[in-house]
């Protein structure tokens, strides 16, 4: 188990993504107002604080979000868990898609520090179910299955004209 400790968001791709104490997560889209959201398999990201923090005694002063990360948590090494691997903070899920990424040659934090850490250590995500998440909230890895309810509703114009027989 572990805890988020910065939720960060960015209204325009190739910018520094900016904390924010409580975020709301769409299914199948990512994080509302992130540019990065949409319906793709990098919906959201994760990078690990100790990583952040083994970069700072670098001697770099790095904020959180500037790697571009969506969810900074403390107790995981992201790039550890597979591709696969679900993960739930109170009513929103994750499924991690993808681990690592190839640097954009534009990247702030590379082109300010000449090396950024999310292509070795950040993962990627989709949201499978949507919900508020806050700082300070728990993050688990989880094996439980979602519960989702579903009903299938079929309608015919012509059936219901007595056109055809309605089977």
């Amino acid at each position: 188990m572990g805890t988020i400790k910065a939720l960060c968001i960015s209204e325009k791709k190739g910018t520094l993504k900016t904390p924010v104490h409580k975020a709301l997560f769409q299914t199948e889209w990512g994080m509302v107002g992130d540019a990065h959201a949409g319906r793709w398999h990098r919906q959201v990201s994760f990078l690990g604080l100790a990583e952040i923090e083994a970069f700072r005694k670098r001697g770099i002063d790095v904020k959180l979000g500037a790697f571009g990360e969506n969810i900074v948590a403390e107790g995981f090494r992201f790039k550890d868990l597979p591709v696969g691997t679900r993960l739930r903070a109170g009513e929103v899920w994750f499924e991690i898609t993808q681990i690592g990424k190839e640097c954009h040659k534009s990247c702030a934090i590379r082109s300010q520090v000449g090396d950024c850490i999310m292509p070795r250590e950040g993962v990627f995500a989709r949201v499978l179910h949507g919900g508020w998440i806050e700082e300070g909230d728990a993050l688990e890895i989880t094996e439980e299955k979602i519960s989702l309810d579903a009903a299938i509703i079929t309608a015919s114009d012509k059936g219901s004209k007595g056109l055809r027989e309605d089977e």
